[in-house]
């Protein structure tokens, strides 16, 4: 069973661009490899034929992964949510109680994740104990280090 996954116009973009270069250069470079080192003769005991090989598996699971996630791809129309409360593609502020740290970070589907750049994963965590809070609301998340606490200082798209 598949997991729709909802993204940004330029989101989904990026991924079939992705998707296009492991279909149309990826894959033929590595079956050139495959093929050159097939020329070479004993296929036995030639480690470029195995490493190719061993390469076109994982480039082919990629791309089917690719695939899937694509297929099950929406474009989500961010003018038409909600702004009251966290949701996925929502930028939000939020402050360690504990110490008072600030975070900024806006909500995004897996493969769109980029912490440094502060895009976090709605099902990590921490973005999964975002979802549905709405401003000046504490969200109380389990992380691998005990239970932290959140206040949610700002929603905006």
């Amino acid at each position: 069973m598949s997991d729709i996954s909802y993204y940004s116009a330029a989101g989904l973009k990026k991924l079939k661009e992705e998707l296009f270069q492991l279909e149309q250069y990826e894959r033929p470079r590595v079956t050139q490899e495959i093929a050159d080192a097939r020329d070479k003769g004993d296929l036995s005991e030639n480690a470029e034929y195995h490493a190719a090989k061993e390469e076109q598996s994982h480039l082919e699971f990629k791309i089917a992964k690719l695939k899937n996630v694509v297929s099950n791809a929406r474009i989500l129309d961010e003018s038409q949510l909600d702004t009251s409360k966290v949701l996925i593609h929502s930028n939000v502020v939020i402050k360690n109680t504990t110490n008072g740290m600030e975070f900024s970070y806006r909500l995004v589907a897996d493969s769109e994740t980029d912490v440094r750049n502060g895009k976090l994963s709605v099902n990590s965590p921490i973005g999964r104990g975002l979802l549905g809070k709405q401003v000046g609301d504490i969200a109380e998340i389990q992380v691998p280090n005990g239970i932290m606490k959140f206040e949610i200082m700002k929603v905006f798209r």
